[in-house]
């Protein structure tokens, strides 16, 4: 991977900067602010995010991979790198709509038709449509291709019944892109389809999953007879997992950019607090963590450029990417547990003006084990790493081979 830019990405970043300073509100000097996740109410609210990325949109910035008749920049991914790289010095929400931009996006560009894409991706690049990703079930976390939501044929249109969880931002999402069960009468890999859904439409009820850091930016989702047509369906009938695959695979990609490490606020903090009258930073513990941290963020950072430096020749995002969401959202976590544990007696309090960073490092450890959660598990991670990037034996599987309606299962659809 060659680190330095050519002419051409020269003018480009100097073309961002430029308009940052002049659109954006830069980062104080370091600065440590209460975390706010994408889709929780807070500073960086709704409201605030879409009217960013419109701006952005109009100055010709949004989704600068895609095509632009599709509402994008038509450039690569170096120049997305070019972009976070110049963004990491302002205040925006610049990434509160990655799941639609960065899964949902994909899924079109791949599998709808031109006259889908026109009409849906420009509005999509500008957040003037806000859109969610509709996968995981009670009954299919990690195992995916476990689902039992069912969509039943209806001469052109397509009946959905069944229950979506840990849907992030369904609650300002337009549209969707669900996962269904067309077939349980073959493999469970073979008898998935996708669809794209108007999440404002009859049959579609949307249910909060209140959160311990006291957001709701996972939802329930739940369809009731929800009638969609199917020129709505993305792929083949029975071909939903390989455009899952797809997704996951940005997924990924998307994830590992906007991976909260928390190390850039763990360093502002070690360099601003004083403990017992010396600064954190002279703290031989403290040197210890910020020198294995260091490492960890500097491995998370160059593994995610070279993946964009492939994806930028042509190449697809692929399995490496998790080892920036596995090491990343693990040291987010351990990073807020020390803080908290340096902080003593403050670290429990939870009310922002009377704590310190406005409890940045308490709503850190809150949020954390969602993070981890998200987008795949730790073990999911470890074992896309062991099979996909390192070569070893995928795990024994009981169901291998077995038709989806039989495989033992407490759902009613399999019985």
């Amino acid at each position: 991977m060659n680190f330095n830019d050519t002419p051409e990405q020269t003018r480009f970043r100097s073309e961002v900067r430029n308009w940052l300073q002049a659109n954006a509100t830069p980062k104080p000097p370091g600065e440590v602010k209460a975390l706010q996740p994408a889709g929780a109410e807070g500073s960086v609210n709704y409201i605030d995010a879409q009217a960013w990325y419109k701006k952005k949109a109009d100055a010709g910035y949004a989704c600068l991979t895609w095509a632009k008749e599709h509402g994008g920049a038509g450039l690569n991914a170096i120049h997305q790198v070019i972009w976070n790289q110049e963004m990491a010095h302002f205040s925006e929400p610049d990434n509160y709509f990655f799941i639609g931009q960065g899964n949902c996006g994909p899924a079109i560009t791949h599998f709808a038709n031109e006259e889908t894409k026109l009409k849906l991706l420009p509005r999509m690049a500008s957040a003037e449509d806000i859109w969610c990703q509709l996968f995981s079930e009670p009954g299919a976390g990690s195992d995916i291709a476990g689902l039992s939501t069912k969509a039943v044929s209806d001469g052109d249109n397509w009946i959905i019944n069944g229950q979506k969880i840990w849907t992030s931002g369904a609650q300002y999402s337009r549209y969707g892109v669900i996962l269904t069960r067309t077939d349980p009468g073959i493999s469970k890999y073979r008898g998935m389809t996708m669809f794209m859904i108007d999440m404002d439409q009859p049959g579609v009820q949307i249910q909060p999953i209140k959160q311990m850091d006291e957001g709701h930016h996972f939802n329930e989702v739940f369809f009731n007879d929800a009638v969609v047509p199917d020129s709505y369906r993305l792929g083949e009938i029975g071909g939903g997992w390989g455009c899952a695959l797809t997704i996951l695979m940005h997924e990924r990609l998307a994830v590992s950019s906007v991976q909260p490490t928390g190390f850039a606020e763990f360093l502002a903090t070690c360099k601003s607090l004083e403990l017992n009258g010396e600064k954190l930073i002279n703290d031989p513990v403290v040197r210890e963590r910020l020198a294995s941290w260091y490492c960890q963020q500097a491995g998370i950072l160059n593994a995610s450029n070279r993946m964009f430096t492939a994806v930028a020749k042509g190449g697809m995002p692929g399995a490496e990417a998790a080892l920036g969401k596995l090491v990343g959202a693990t040291m987010s976590q351990e990073i807020a547990n020390f803080m908290c544990q340096q902080l003593g007696q403050s670290g429990i309090i939870m009310e922002p003006g009377y704590s310190e960073f406005d409890a940045h490092y308490q709503n850190s450890l809150l949020l954390a084990p969602g993070i981890r959660l998200a987008g795949g598990t730790d073990e999911i991670m470890r074992n896309i790493i062991a099979e996909q990037v390192l070569g070893l034996p995928q795990e024994p599987r009981a169901d291998k081979g077995m038709a989806y309606s039989e495989i033992p299962s407490g759902n009613t659809l399999t019985q």
